[in-house]
């Protein structure tokens, strides 16, 4: 019940769908003064959550900064959290998402001989039209094909959320015996919530932040944060779905 509840919530959470809601509300409204309010909120509701700067010092401040291992510094494994791959039942195909840069980097890692083993957690996080597509096999195939031996790869295909990810990694972890700690390989924006969940199932983690869609900025023009960008949008749904995910997490006691 608590994964679907989260599931609605996220969809709540879109300022996409308060602006629809204010204008939709300003339309049909029969009062003159109120139909101003309305459309002067929803104005103001939409050049908020559009303005890329506010949106990005927010995300800057909560998300972890970019890391970079140094010689010698190696882990026995790294565990790689899914969301980054999904099937398409039009054409029954398996895409990356823009996410996939978790992938890039734990394949990287694991290249490079900082990681020796990678550990996969990533089932199904769908609540409708549930089929046989676990996310874990498909990235588990694509580890194989680039090069790395099957025997290297350790595989959550049941999980369905942060909190089942690191339950179910934890029972990994136990059955191979692998000493921690461990680096945990998500993206930047998922870094807080997911390092608590783990933690707090009893797994020492190191945060190996991947898939930075804000990026510290690295130009001066007043133009590129002022100006409306749907963009901004976007980032806000993932910041606000992060947010309330830490929130319930530490309500239900998970995180």
């Amino acid at each position: 019940m608590m994964f679907v509840i989260s599931k609605l919530v996220i969809v709540l959470l879109s300022p996409v769908l308060w602006i629809v809601i204010v204008f939709v509300w300003a339309w049909l409204s029969k009062k003159a003064a109120r139909k101003k309010r309305c459309y002067t909120a929803g104005i103001i509701m939409l050049l908020f959550f559009t303005n890329p700067f506010i949106i990005s010092q927010l995300i800057l401040a909560y998300q972890p900064e970019k890391v970079t291992l140094g010689a010698g510094e190696n882990y026995s494994a790294g565990i790689l959290l899914g969301g980054f791959a999904g099937k398409n039942k039009t054409d029954q195909q398996t895409y990356f998402s823009e996410q996939s840069d978790r992938f890039i980097q734990a394949a990287l890692l694991y290249k490079t001989g900082h990681i020796q083993k990678i550990i996969v957690a990533a089932g199904d996080g769908t609540v409708f039209n549930r089929d046989t597509f676990r996310e874990g096999d498909f990235i588990q195939q694509q580890l194989i094909a680039i090069g790395i031996p099957p025997e290297a790869i350790a595989l959550d295909r049941d999980s369905r959320n942060t909190a089942e990810n690191a339950a179910n990694t934890k029972k990994i972890i136990d059955s191979l015996q692998l000493p921690p700690p461990y680096l945990l390989v998500t993206s930047a924006m998922h870094i807080p919530r997911a390092k608590k969940t783990f933690i707090r199932a009893g797994i020492a983690v190191i945060p190996y932040p991947a898939a930075f869609f804000v990026r510290p900025p690295d130009s001066t023009v007043p133009t590129d944060y002022m100006l409306p960008s749907a963009n901004a949008l976007k980032n806000w749904d993932m910041y606000l779905r992060e947010i309330t995910g830490s929130l319930m997490y530490w309500i239900t006691g998970r995180g």
